[in-house]
């Protein structure tokens, strides 16, 4: 699992472990039953506290993408394909909103969006 930290990202540590575990997971390159690293030997790897891989971990369970079985590690969680979905949505809605932002400040009209959107689907 190749997982880099940047110190200048405007996101706290967990949060880019968390994002690029929930990446990995998403694209396919780790699947169910796949085990991720011990929380010691990621937080060594990273040069970062075992508190901040604990909690990235945390968060990945609550949110689904990972099991943690005590005493044997943590794993990649049958993916619910709900799950899978909604942060496939949330995704989606993130760059729409984004490419908004940037069609208002171009003044290019809702209509105009739409066509480009339609055209750059049906590709």
């Amino acid at each position: 699992m190749n997982i880099i930290i940047s110190n200048s990202s405007n996101k706290p540590i967990y949060e880019q472990i968390t994002d690029q575990v929930k990446n990995i997971i998403i694209s396919g390159e780790m699947t169910t039953g796949d085990v991720l690293p011990s929380m010691r030997l990621l937080a060594k790897e990273l040069r970062i506290s075992v508190i901040t891989t604990k909690r990235a971990y945390e968060e990945l369970e609550r949110e689904g993408f990972i099991e943690t079985v005590t005493g044997k590690g943590s794993f990649v969680a049958d993916k619910n394909p709900q799950i899978l979905r909604e942060e496939h949505l949330k995704r989606i809605e993130e760059h729409l909103i984004h490419a908004c932002d940037l069609a208002k400040v171009a003044k290019i009209s809702e209509e105009e969006l739409v066509v480009m959107l339609k055209l750059i689907y049906e590709e």
